[in-house]
């Protein structure tokens, strides 16, 4: 006997139209500092290493870091970042973690009048520092340095 086809078993499905949130991705770079930044809409919560930026024990570098999201102001307020920091020293990546927040806050917004601010405030906040450490040469025991002569 063929099965036919009920009214009850036919079930319509609906598809639930999720909208996509907003993630904007950047990254900073000091000396050999590498740190990548996802910025998206939340409650203006800032993470450095899944760690928050109040629990910083280093108070010049926290207000380092702290330094794009009071020029943002309110454009900030309502911005979750999360950074991602590896490589150097502390204020290397304290200085990658501050052009990471501050490029991240000028690409979500898309404000040129903001990016124009910080370029005044310190140029650093957008634009990477190209110097690098001089590599050391085979006259030396450093990269200027020579070795010394001694004749007696």
């Amino acid at each position: 006997m063929p099965r036919t086809k009920t009214k009850e078993k036919e079930v319509k499905r609906k598809k639930v139209v999720k909208k996509k949130e907003k993630i904007v991705l950047t990254r900073g770079k000091r000396k050999e500092s590498i740190a990548r930044a996802v910025t998206k809409e939340g409650k203006g919560i800032i993470k450095i290493n899944n760690y928050p930026l109040g629990t910083m024990e280093h108070r010049y570098l926290r207000d380092m870091i702290n330094e794009p999201i009071i020029i943002a102001g309110d454009a900030a307020k309502n911005l979750d970042i999360n950074v991602h920091v590896h490589g150097g020293g502390i204020t290397g990546q304290a200085e990658a973690t501050r052009m990471a927040i501050a490029r991240g806050i000028i690409k979500f917004t898309g404000d040129d009048e903001l990016k124009k601010k910080m370029v005044e405030h310190d140029k650093y906040l957008i634009v990477e520092d190209s110097r690098r450490v001089e590599p050391k040469k085979y006259k030396g025991p450093k990269a200027r340095a020579r070795f010394q002569k001694s004749y007696r």
